[in-house]
């Protein structure tokens, strides 16, 4: 028997799904799915299989189930799996949570000492045929991108040395190669970052080990034609901290925010560390160079946005200084050691996506979701969650906003051009909505060059989707070069014990 505690994190819509299913043939309840959307949107949400081993929790803790959303014809299929990780193997086999504290080792049942901890519920990607779900605490999962089953956990053919790998790699797009990174490279709470870089085919080229001025969280970096950077900000780690119980990050509002900047394909003795006072950053948007400057668009805040990572000093969260706002961070790699910033929005958000197609270059599209539009005081969900989706212009702060309803919950946007060639931010973007009054959700379909005229195609689920934290669409030529599933250590396992 399974019961979750009365507890805020597993109430109302935040209560646990724990479904697989498939549905063929979503209902499309307002509009028309447009004809040339052909390919699925991946997106991975956060849904625990059972109630935490310590009592108490928080979301990144939980259990990764990939959604699919296949398009074809004017058709939606829908299909949703958990990610067989080691982890949930292990758990499922025994009926109970093993695992403990969020990347805490220190605290699981000893039964499962020296299993892979990682969970795969942050992000799902494709690159050289594969479908990777990832959490940057481990290497990704494989997944069948047909049927959602897993694969195993993929080490780029043991190519991949560092024990993490990130959970925001980047595509570029001129030459296909996957750009990625893993902190905490050696363990938990170890400094050392290793950065990577694969050929369109996989293969791994690049291999670099560095070390930042302080050990912390590494969420989210930006790829440029000729850099990469890795921004710091202080929720810092350490292993002592860890040993005794204690939280993996804590904010230590006492240190610089730091940029590393390194030419792709560097080298540890070519990064160079520039410095701002403290703030926080979660996302990027989007980083473009001329050579010279480098730049990395970015929602800002002033303090961390986590309140379940204590302060160092015990001060309380405060939800008004999470706010981010997108901005510019920007490098002169020929001068100084700082970095400046400037403000591109005016309205607070988060996730912020962009047309792929302009990754590592100037841009001048993107999207995220709003907490807050000037003016606007329409009725706020509760516990925080983003109210408006918004089409941004970073270089001229023009923000076009969607507003799905009261108690409506949108989450993170999804850009797919409208046509192979359309010009930037052309396109749809797709958005899962939880309906919270009504205890579901929906897929809407938004016309990226009208997001205010409102939905294209309204696609009801009749259950509700868990909060999922990013997804990416794969078009449907692309699922054709599917790979053979090579390099992966098979994950199996759903009998009881």
């Amino acid at each position: 028997m399974v019961r979750f505690p009365d507890s805020p994190i597993y109430a109302g819509f935040s209560h646990p799904m724990r479904f697989e299913g498939d549905i063929y043939d979503l209902e499309c309840i307002q509009g028309e799915v447009p004809p040339q959307l052909e390919g699925t949107f991946f997106r991975v949400q956060l849904d625990p299989q059972y109630p935490a081993r310590n009592g108490d929790d928080m979301p990144f803790n939980w259990d990764g189930m990939i959604t699919s959303f296949r398009f074809s014809g004017g058709h939606v299929d829908f299909r949703s799996r958990y990610v067989r990780t080691p982890r949930f193997v292990a758990e499922r086999a025994a009926r109970q949570a093993l695992f403990g504290s969020y990347r805490n080792p220190y605290t699981d049942d000893p039964r499962v000492a020296g299993i892979v901890r990682g969970l795969a519920n942050t992000n799902v990607y494709f690159h050289a045929g594969r479908l990777l779900a990832s959490k940057e605490d481990s290497h990704p999962i494989e997944i069948d991108p047909d049927t959602l089953e897993t694969v195993g956990v993929f080490d780029w053919d043991g190519a991949v040395t560092s024990l993490t790998a990130t959970a925001h790699p980047k595509v570029d797009p001129a030459t296909g190669e996957l750009v990625f990174f893993g902190y905490a490279a050696k363990g938990e709470s170890t400094p050392d970052i290793a950065y990577y870089e694969a050929d369109a085919s996989g293969k791994v080229t690049h291999e670099a080990w560095l070390l930042p001025p302080y050990p912390a969280m590494i969420h989210d970096w930006a790829v440029t034609e000729h850099f990469v950077v890795f921004p710091l900000t202080p929720l810092v780690m350490d292993h002592d901290r860890l040993k005794a119980g204690g939280s993996p990050f804590v904010w230590d509002g006492s240190r610089d925010a730091c940029l590393g900047v390194l030419p792709r394909k560097g080298g540890p003795d070519e990064i160079r560390w520039y410095r701002n006072s403290n703030r926080f950053a979660s996302h990027v948007m989007n980083g473009f160079d001329d050579g010279r400057l480098v730049h990395v668009d970015t929602p800002v805040g002033t303090t961390s946005a986590f309140p379940f990572f204590p302060d160092v000093t015990g001060k309380p969260f405060d939800p008004t200084a999470t706010r981010a706002y997108l901005s510019r961070w920007t490098v002169d790699t020929e001068g100084g050691e700082s970095f400046e910033e400037a403000r591109l929005v005016g309205a607070p958000g988060e996730f912020p996506r962009i047309d792929d197609r302009f990754a590592t270059k100037p841009y001048g599209f993107g999207l995220m979701s709003l907490t807050d539009v000037p003016g606007d005081d329409r009725f706020p969900p509760p516990n925080g969650a983003y109210r408006f989706v918004a089409a941004v212009a970073p270089e001229t702060g023009r923000v076009d906003v969607y507003y799905p309803g009261d108690r409506c919950a949108p989450q993170e946007p999804c850009f797919v051009p409208r046509r192979p060639g359309a010009k930037e931010g052309d396109g749809y973007a797709l958005v899962v909505v939880g309906r919270l009054d009504e205890m579901r959700s929906d897929l809407i379909v938004l016309d990226t060059t009208d997001l205010g005229a409102g939905p294209v195609a309204t696609l009801a689920l009749p259950f509700r989707l868990r909060y999922g934290l990013h997804g990416n669409w794969v078009d449907a030529t692309m699922l054709t070069t599917r790979s053979a599933p090579e390099g992966a250590t098979h994950v199996t396992g759903d009998e009881p014990a």
